[in-house]
């Protein structure tokens, strides 16, 4: 956790001269099934206690907004995207579309990424196989089972969007969380959050 609030603190000190345009320090992507009530709580909690604003979208978003929208406004307002990439990650549609808008926010605007291999493979994430090839499956059936040619097109091409991205983040330099045996599957999220420091940064490139 230690080399990950050092990552926030060192874009945010990069970038101070631009602070009028952010109103978050930090957004955090997740898949909110494997990790909200662990890891990545554990995360907001670290990043909230040494004074960084975290939007995190239970905490911000308000009822009645359009909330993709919303989301889009939070990451193109935030000085870094933390991606917290995890078994499930893949399998939703809103992950996927959180992770575009990051990564044409940081091709077009410069922002920040910092990529979290929470208990995946980066190659995985990187080739859309091993962990992540049954999400990619029910996408592309998803595909296929579409009658309106238009639709079907629209579909393939968010998908190549998503696979596009997802290539990209796997490449940028990030954290490793991996369990190698038994005792540390069953180690608590909040002791894996701790040591994120623990683990080696890694260049996936």
């Amino acid at each position: 956790m230690v080399d990950t609030i050092m990552t926030v603190h060192e874009a945010c000190s990069s970038s101070s001269s631009k602070s009028k345009l952010w109103k978050y320090d930090v957004f955090l992507s997740f898949r909110s099934e494997d990790t909200r009530n662990g890891f990545t709580n554990h995360l907001h909690v670290a990043l909230k206690g040494r004074g960084y604003q975290v939007f995190i979208d239970e905490d911000n978003l308000k009822r009645g907004e359009e909330i993709r929208g919303e989301l889009f406004r939070a990451i193109e307002e935030s000085r870094i995207s933390i991606i917290v990439f995890s078994k499930m990650y893949a399998d939703s549609s809103w992950c996927l579309d959180e992770l575009v808008k990051i990564m044409e926010c940081r091709d077009k605007l410069g922002r920040h990424v910092l990529p979290i291999f929470y208990h995946v493979d980066p190659s995985h994430v990187r080739k859309q196989d091993g962990d992540l090839a049954e999400a990619f499956q029910k996408h592309e059936k998803d595909i296929r089972e579409e009658k309106d040619d238009e639709k079907r097109e629209a579909k393939r091409k968010r998908v190549e969007q998503w696979k596009g991205a997802l290539t990209k983040a796997a490449d940028l330099s990030g954290h490793h969380l991996k369990s190698t045996h038994n005792r540390e599957r069953r180690r608590d999220p909040l002791t894996e959050a701790a040591n994120l420091s623990d683990h080696k940064t890694t260049d996936n490139g």
